[in-house]
């Protein structure tokens, strides 16, 4: 079953967390005897959590420069002492997402918040998304659709970086906003739940100054209508990650329009599945965009 907790990784799945290819993880068993995994009466190679958090520790160092022949002379404790140098050097781009993974395959909160708490002292809450958070959510997607993790270790490491995000985005709530131009009501479409992208634009907008409303997932067009009466000069943010189904996505954005682009309201719409949208109809306060960068930029 795909939702039962995995301890047991084939070594597909072993190249898929740590980016080394199976046919390198096999001669690196053969010839240095770096991991020692099991055996099913056919033969095919089974491996544990302990043989995947040494693989990506061994990663790590490969990519500092040290030969796999120098790696595998050394006894069982130095390596994870010295991964630990690297991290204390503060200069790893790499070791953070491999230590949020480690968290993640062990649910194990401790390391997620030490690693982010190592990040936070050197970077600021923006750059540890940008350059940390974003990259290991995109690898995510990834290995669950390549059956690597369970729904469980997404949902697990998902709901630690959510609640980090709400953290930063209440000590902006907080203040009384600089810019009264302009209001950003942010919501998910029908049937969509993949809020992260969103909450984080919430915290941008709030860092330029702007008053938000967060309506959250699977908000009909008809309660979003009933901010009009309410509030003039909205922003409707809308993440489209896997909602609207292609098939009635224009339909869709269409009503949008309809019933919430009075005055000078605008629709800003992103995620997967914008790029079925037939821009050449949409009408001009209706915004499409590529990235969340581009829409950052246009705060």
């Amino acid at each position: 079953m795909i939702n039962n907790i995995k301890t047991v990784f084939s070594i597909k799945d072993l190249e898929n967390l740590s980016g080394i290819k199976a046919h390198t993880i096999r001669i690196w068993e053969k010839r240095y005897n770096i991991l020692e995994p099991m055996r099913t009466d056919t033969n095919i190679r089974l491996y544990n959590l302990q043989n995947l958090q040494k693989l990506l520790n061994i990663t790590l160092l490969h990519e500092y420069g040290y030969k796999i022949s120098k790696i595998a002379t050394y006894p069982e404790e130095k390596i994870p002492q010295l991964v630990r140098e690297i991290i204390s050097k503060k200069n790893s781009q790499n070791y953070a997402i491999t230590s949020f993974k480690m968290a993640m395959m062990n649910f194990d909160q401790e390391i997620f918040f030490n690693t982010f708490d190592w990040l936070i002292s050197e970077k600021s809450f923006k750059e540890v998304f940008k350059d940390h958070f974003l990259p290991l959510l995109k690898e995510l997607g990834l290995l669950w659709q390549s059956e690597t993790i369970t729904p469980a270790n997404e949902h697990f490491m998902s709901h630690l970086i959510k609640q980090k995000i709400l953290i930063y985005t209440e000590s902006l709530q907080i203040l009384k906003p600089s810019k009264t131009n302009r209001i950003f009501v942010l919501s998910l479409p029908l049937n969509e739940i993949h809020q992260i992208g969103l909450l984080y634009l919430q915290y941008e907008i709030l860092s330029h100054g702007y008053k938000t409303i967060y309506l959250g997932e699977s908000m009909p067009i008809e309660n979003l209508q009933d901010l009009t009466k309410h509030f003039e000069n909205i922003t409707f943010i809308s993440f489209m990650t896997v909602q609207p189904d292609r098939s009635v996505i224009n339909q869709y954005v269409k009503s949008m329009g309809q019933k919430l682009l009075q005055k000078n309201n605008e629709i800003w719409l992103m995620g997967n599945m914008v790029e079925h949208i037939d821009q050449k109809t949409l009408p001009e306060r209706i915004r499409i965009f590529d990235s969340m960068e581009e829409t950052i930029s246009m705060l």
